[in-house]
């Protein structure tokens, strides 16, 4: 007999612009398109955490929110270290940054950059991607375990859409 392991009985749904960080195991869900997710991971606490954005960078205008991908993953780092989690410890997963829209000039390209700077953020704090899936032109529907740091992904079929249509 197959026994499997128990999946947390927590939930949580991650809106687009937010972060999601806790001590307690839960899965966390969401949906992606262009915005990228960051799930980061401490192998030793078994805590995890995951941002979801749109929009590359915080151009010092208006509110500082996790709905920029600067704001969203350094936000993110600290809510980890926050509870106790090393950066040393800290192992992150990609996902999103797909091509779904059209203008007159070919596909805009918010999700290469998207997954571009988190790909160099983490870089920056060193720490490790050790999974992602990024880019093409297909959405993502992503529930993360945040004990186990495992993720279950579902690619959306789609078509790139022109907004002239």
């Amino acid at each position: 007999m197959i026994q499997e392991s128990p999946q947390p009985e927590l939930k949580h749904y991650l809106y687009p612009g937010a972060l999601f960080v806790d001590s307690r195991p839960h899965l966390v869900t969401t949906v992606l398109g262009s915005c990228v997710a960051v799930c980061l991971w401490d192998s030793v606490q078994k805590v995890g955490g995951i941002n979801h954005y749109l929009l590359p960078l915080w151009n010092g205008e208006g509110l500082s929110t996790p709905k920029y991908g600067n704001i969203a993953i350094e936000k993110l780092i600290s809510g980890m270290l926050d509870l106790g989690c090393k950066k040393k410890y800290l192992v992150a997963k990609l996902f999103g940054g797909a091509a779904l829209w059209q203008n007159q000039h070919g596909l805009l390209r918010v999700g290469d950059r998207n997954a571009s700077l988190a790909q160099d953020i983490l870089k920056e704090h060193n720490i490790p991607i050790v999974a992602s899936d990024l880019l093409g032109e297909q959405g993502r529907k992503i529930i993360y375990n945040t004990e186990t740091g495992a993720v279950l992904l579902r690619r959306h079929r789609s078509r790139v859409i022109d907004p002239n249509e």
